[in-house]
């Protein structure tokens, strides 16, 4: 047996909480963006290694899904949640390290709140796209 679809939420209800999620995913997004940059030219020991070398490496991935974070793009905020991955991984490793521990929980908790913003942005955002279309 089929089961039946679930009522899709009214556009007042929908709309707010996009905004919300979007402006929470944004923000933290810059702010990881921000933050790894700051690290890496301020107080990264990078063992000899050039420091743009190692910031085209980090910040590439950002820089990919920044246009289609901005323009508000879901499927940009589908992708950002696995690519945060990545930096959240990156934030594990650097916890358990006495020296980068400060810089391991902070992209933790960056990573961790653009994940859960730009998945309910997305959930949000394509539930509005249905219900304008007449579902």
């Amino acid at each position: 047996m089929a089961k039946t679809a679930k009522p899709l939420p009214a556009l007042d209800w929908l709309e707010p909480r996009m905004q919300l999620s979007r402006t929470l995913s944004l923000l933290s997004f810059a702010v990881l963006l921000l933050f790894v940059l700051l690290w890496n030219l301020l107080f990264a020991d990078l063992h000899g290694a050039r420091t743009w070398v190692v910031l085209v490496i980090q910040l590439t991935p950002l820089a990919i899904l920044a246009p289609g974070m901005l323009s508000g793009n879901a499927r940009a905020h589908a992708w950002c949640c696995f690519v945060v991955n990545i930096y959240f991984i990156q934030g594990v490793l650097g916890a358990f390290d006495p020296n980068r521990m400060l810089y391991g929980w902070m992209q933790m908790i960056l990573s961790l709140t653009l994940f859960c913003s730009a998945m309910m942005y997305t959930r949000y955002r394509l539930q509005l796209d249905r219900k304008l279309a007449g579902e």
